[in-house]
């Protein structure tokens, strides 16, 4: 079975590439023993991705592992905020991974705006000698006002997916995994890996 590293640590993300990965053993960061952060200084999902997929491939090369790094970077883009959060979702209340911060300022700023909203995912897959293939999800909906389902993960709670008329926190796994926008980018990657 092929290797690969996937650039995170986020556990979140970890089980969501394994699911949709299923043919590929998966290693991550702690797997090679990279405990580094990683600054995403990009102003782009793409460039942030490629940060961290070059940034991993590097290390690796130097520790004499020669794998391909996967690596992506999302986010929730809304239209009635000119594309906010983007890439500052995780931080956009200023405090990084602060989902219920980030979700009650976004619900703040939207008052009275355009609601319309779509997950963005960006993935590079990043290879030994240098070249790398690239990939992007979209998945569409609209924020809501009120938390519903599972509170734990973003967004997911105050996104009405257009594909499945529920938030994403009262979907299944399986069901948000269908539709994700990285899912999405996923199926376009997927075939490069192999």
């Amino acid at each position: 079975m092929k290797k690969i590293v996937l650039a995170s640590n986020n556990k979140h993300k970890i089980k969501e590439f394994k699911e949709m990965l299923n043919d590929v053993e998966i290693l991550t960061l702690n797997d090679i023993g990279f405990y580094e952060d990683i600054e995403e200084t990009g102003t782009t999902f793409f460039e942030n991705a490629m940060i961290k997929a070059s940034t991993v491939s590097k290390y690796l090369k130097n520790k004499k592992l020669y794998y391909d790094v996967l690596s992506d970077d999302s986010g929730l883009c809304c239209v009635g905020l000119n594309g906010e959060p983007g890439v500052y979702s995780a931080r956009y209340s200023g405090v990084h991974g602060d989902s219920k911060a980030n979700r009650k300022k976004l619900i703040k700023n939207l008052k009275a705006k355009d609601k319309t909203a779509y997950f963005i995912c960006n993935i590079v897959l990043y290879r030994v000698d240098g070249t790398y293939d690239y990939s992007e999800g979209r998945t569409y909906g609209k924020i809501i006002d009120e938390e519903l389902g599972d509170t734990s993960f973003g967004y997911d709670c105050i996104f009405l997916s257009d594909d499945l008329n529920k938030t994403f926190g009262e979907a299944t796994e399986e069901e948000k995994n269908s539709v994700s926008h990285r899912y999405r980018a996923l199926l376009e990657i997927k075939e490069k890996i192999k």
